[in-house]
């Protein structure tokens, strides 16, 4: 018994049918709205990013017939819109949730709990990376940085901070967000569908009211630097790492006058290379690999 090309998921190489054009009503629509966007730039082609967030608020990702319209709109080629639509992550290509859940895997979110959480989202939700709950609310996905490290762990939900997460917490809010109940970020404006925010990043008002005034996204971390330079930081606080510990100094005191630690001969040089008790160093328990090398 033989099986057909189609049966086996073989393609042919047949050439893909045109694109569906949108109804007519949202057609219009979409053209008012692009017209505007097009107005802001000197060359209209200028507008293709803003304009793929416009079809991506649409149908919450960017199709076939989205990019078609930009194409034509912009009289461009649809390979030229596709270059870009596929290169940039904020573009979705695939139909996905009403809340993007960003988990920042970088390294420093990733050593302070970034790995842990995501993998108990993608446990807790029963999805992988990129997936989308069965409901349609939640689609999970690592981040490579979030642009937050002093506020590691961090989660974004429609681009929106969450800082200083962990396994629990995320998992809450996730409840949260599945649930309908009220969220709230960290910092930033109060949190709307990922359609709602794909128009705004096509650069359309936030008609919300409040949300204007709450989108201030830097924390006190971040604005520390901004501090020093304008005199505002608290008095600098000198740090011994061989006696355990800071110390307030007063900053009227000569250097010369300030306690300094000196080590005794049995204290190493150095804080971090002072020898630790680990597996390598430890002949009485050794360790050998946990699994073999490609695993």
């Amino acid at each position: 018994m033989t099986t057909s090309s189609s049966e086996r998921g073989v393609s042919l190489g047949m050439p893909e049918l045109p694109a569906p054009a949108y109804p007519d009503d949202v057609r219009a629509r979409l053209e008012t709205d692009a017209r505007e966007v097009i107005a802001r730039y000197p060359d209209s082609r200028s507008a293709l990013l803003p304009l793929l967030h416009l079809v991506q608020s649409e149908e919450g990702h960017v199709t076939r017939t989205g990019m078609q319209f930009c194409a034509d709109i912009l009289g461009l080629t649809t390979a030229e819109v596709t270059a870009v639509a596929t290169f940039y992550t904020m573009y979705r290509r695939r139909p996905s949730g009403d809340y993007q859940v960003g988990v920042c895997t970088n390294t420093l979110c990733a050593v302070m709990g970034g790995d842990a959480i995501f993998e108990s989202l993608q446990e807790h939700l029963g999805v992988g990376n990129g997936g989308t709950t069965e409901d349609g609310k939640v689609t999970l996905e690592h981040i490579e940085c979030n642009a937050a490290c002093d506020f590691a762990p961090v989660v974004m939900v429609n681009w929106e901070f969450f800082d200083n997460q962990t396994p629990g917490s995320a998992k809450r809010l996730v409840d949260d967000l599945i649930a309908g109940r009220p969220v709230q970020p960290t910092r930033g404006a109060p949190l709307c569908t990922f359609k709602e925010t794909a128009r705004i990043l096509a650069g359309f008002p936030d008609e919300r009211p409040g949300a204007v005034e709450a989108s201030g996204g830097a924390g006190p971390a971040s604005l520390v630097g901004l501090r020093l330079a304008r005199g505002e930081a608290a008095p600098a606080r000198v740090v011994h790492p061989r006696d355990g510990g800071p110390h307030d100094e007063p900053q009227d005191r000569a250097p010369q006058d300030r306690g300094v630690h000196e080590p005794s001969p049995t204290e190493h040089l150095s804080s971090h290379d002072a020898p630790q008790d680990t597996s390598a160093s430890d002949p009485a328990h050794p360790a050998g690999p946990v699994a073999e090398e490609g695993e």
